[in-house]
């Protein structure tokens, strides 16, 4: 199972947006968080400014889009170039038309849930899917602690994928640092998103090789 690691870029200096993203070189993709204001109570950046950032990026750009009414918007962010569009299961109306047309689009299709969000609805669904993201914190807002709850449904969601024998990596958004990424990869997530574990570090990108070892010792024993 590869070890993915994909930097927020909520806590980077959005002035300096390609020297920021220049320090995660070393990741395997930027992950970019869009939020309407809507499904969740704070307002980010949307479509123009994820284009200018594809302009700049050295890693694929990972969209998880917090927002209503994804089965509008959603392919969109795939058409502009993102290799990854994570929508959110409470957000969409039709989850699996959504799905594919994302990969139609060329890109990953990503599932969210929030951590009250049950995987049990969508297990059945799980080849329609690249990537089912588990928030480990409420969705909305950086710098909060992750929550230890909602291990067992990385548990249960990795289980599930392995049980029916497919490829489909497991994503762990909030309070992802290196306290808490070794709790996550045992659960069975792959892939870490962390914001401010990596550009509040004094060299970000050191930080993330660092979570990288962290998360494949984890998964070596």
């Amino acid at each position: 199972m590869s070890i993915v690691i994909s930097p927020s870029i909520l806590n980077s200096d959005f002035s300096d947006m390609r020297g920021e993203l220049a320090k995660i070189a070393g990741a395997d993709y930027a992950h970019v968080d869009v939020m309407d204001n809507h499904f969740v109570p704070n307002l980010t950046l949307g479509l123009p400014v994820v284009e200018a950032i594809l302009r700049v990026t050295p890693v694929p750009v990972d969209a998880h889009l917090m927002i209503e009414d994804p089965d509008r918007w959603a392919p969109a962010y795939a058409e502009a170039g993102c290799k990854s569009v994570t929508f959110h299961a409470e957000a969409a109306t039709a989850p699996v038309k959504l799905a594919r047309e994302l990969r139609a689009q060329g890109a990953r299709a990503g599932l969210g849930l929030r951590p009250a969000t049950a995987i049990e609805p969508y297990l059945d669904l799980l080849p329609e899917f690249d990537m089912i993201l588990v928030m480990t914190v409420e969705p909305g807002f950086g710098g909060q602690s992750f929550i230890d709850g909602t291990l067992p449904k990385i548990a249960r969601t990795r289980r599930a994928i392995e049980d029916a024998g497919l490829d489909v990596w497991v994503q762990v958004d909030g309070g992802v640092s290196r306290s808490t990424i070794e709790r996550a990869a045992d659960a069975g997530a792959n892939v870490f998103v962390a914001g401010s574990a990596v550009y509040n570090a004094e060299d970000a990108a050191a930080e993330v090789q660092t979570l990288r070892d962290l998360a494949a010792a984890a998964h070596a024993h």
